[in-house]
């Protein structure tokens, strides 16, 4: 598999499919990125894939799809816009492989009517601060009866944002913002459709209002130094991802992308046993099969951006080989090539990856000194519909680190 024609299968796997998860098996992976955006693009191009959705922040996420819908006061220019994500781990998003997306998608819009334009959201739950300001600032202009609401959630959360950490935000509290918030979600959701000064400005509103209230539930889940913040985490990205699609159009066909943790169905690995749930696996209990293909991807050595500890500096770091008897290590010993695999194929290849094996995944935070701990126990089969394994990989390029200079984001598709 070495160029976008190779994804031929792939689109026919898909076919009439409308929730297509895209993942990753680390953060900070070139490759990972770069074959995602070739998927996407055959997608909104061949198959009429309505918007993307992704394991980022909504307030920033937005800024993307401002600038790529050409919204007054948008941003001048990508770069300007990516450097605007300052939540750690910036490298993410903040990235010249996005930055190469982000353009292609602005041309793609160039010319399209508002409802064809293909929109960029994000899923996550960790921007309260931010989601906080933007709907303060926002209804004080707009609706400020219910502004009054959101500065009442606002109190309510102000003594703990000088807290130094998530797990210690109500940890120490008695006091709980649950009121506040889901009283100020009902009144924007019922108001939303009245916001209408700017392109989106309803659904802008009602999400930040969305994350105000399950951020409550994260950080106090946190706080307990349990599972079940875990689970609050998915469950919201499932719960904006089902907005954004009432958003859109009846026949609305959505491109996902997130870490291999959340989108490969979590009741084919063990975490199934500790009581978690995912992404990928409340998709599918939502929705017929044929409407979803979750995508996998895996590598079997290279580099990758990452951290050596939460909130450490950025770095380039080597990926070990992939350890004995993993998927990365025997798809590397059967042939060191990239290749995409297709599940339901036949039942020989369905019964060779029915079996648990180790798989690996890379967080934000990695040590390749203890490589054994990066691995999650899957039954491929069951866990994916199909998995791109690319044999050696390379770190992304964060924009605060500059490229080669005869390089620009567009002329590294597929690698360095």
């Amino acid at each position: 598999m070495e160029n976008s024609a190779d994804l031929d299968p792939l689109l026919e796997k898909i076919g009439d499919a409308k929730y297509v998860l895209l993942g990753e098996a680390s953060h900070g992976t070139h490759e990972y990125y770069t074959w995602r955006a070739q998927i996407s693009k055959r997608l909104i191009n061949e198959k009429g894939f309505s918007f993307i959705a992704v394991e980022g922040d909504w307030p920033d996420c937005y800024k993307i799809n401002k600038w790529i819908k050409s919204y007054k006061n948008s941003g001048e220019n990508i770069q300007d816009v990516l450097k605007e994500f300052n939540r750690w781990p910036t490298w993410m998003w903040a990235n010249w492989e996005i930055a190469a997306f982000a353009n292609w998608l602005k041309d793609f819009n160039l010319n399209k009517k508002q409802e064809e334009k293909i929109g960029f959201y994000g899923l996550d739950v960790y921007s309260l601060w931010e989601s906080m300001d933007s709907i303060v600032n926002y209804l004080q202009k707009e609706d400020p009866a219910t502004a009054e609401l959101a500065k009442d959630a606002l109190n309510c959360f102000e003594p703990f944002k000088a807290k130094d950490s998530y797990a210690s935000i109500f940890s120490t509290s008695k006091g709980d913002c649950k009121n506040e918030v889901v009283q100020l979600l009902k009144e924007v959701r019922e108001k939303a459709h009245s916001y209408d000064s700017a392109e989106e400005a309803g659904l802008n509103a009602e999400l930040n209002a969305l994350v105000m209230a399950n951020a409550e539930k994260y950080y106090k889940a946190m706080a307990g130094f349990g599972d079940d913040s875990w689970n609050v985490r998915d469950r919201h990205m499932v719960e904006t991802l089902n907005r954004l699609m009432a958003h859109h159009h009846e026949e609305a066909k959505v491109i996902i992308w997130e870490h291999n943790t959340h989108i490969g169905d979590a009741r084919a690995t063990d975490m199934a046993a500790s009581g978690l749930v995912n992404v990928g696996q409340l998709i599918r209990e939502q929705h017929s099969k044929e409407d979803i293909v979750l995508v996998g991807f895996g590598s079997y050595s290279g580099s990758v951006m990452a951290g050596r500890n939460w909130g450490a500096p950025m770095q380039k770091m080597k990926v070990s080989e992939a350890i004995q008897d993993s998927v990365e290590h025997r798809l590397h010993k059967s042939d060191p090539e990239n290749k995409l695999i297709i599940f339901d194929e036949n039942q020989e290849l369905n019964d060779a990856f029915s079996e648990k094996m180790k798989h690996r995944a890379i967080g934000v935070v990695y040590h390749p000194d203890r490589e054994r701990g990066n691995y999650v126990p899957s039954r491929m089969s069951e866990r994916y519909d199909a998995f791109i394994h690319l044999d050696k990989t390379t770190a992304l390029h964060p924009l605060n680190l500059q490229p080669k200079t005869e390089l620009t984001p567009e002329t590294y598709p597929f690698g360095i």
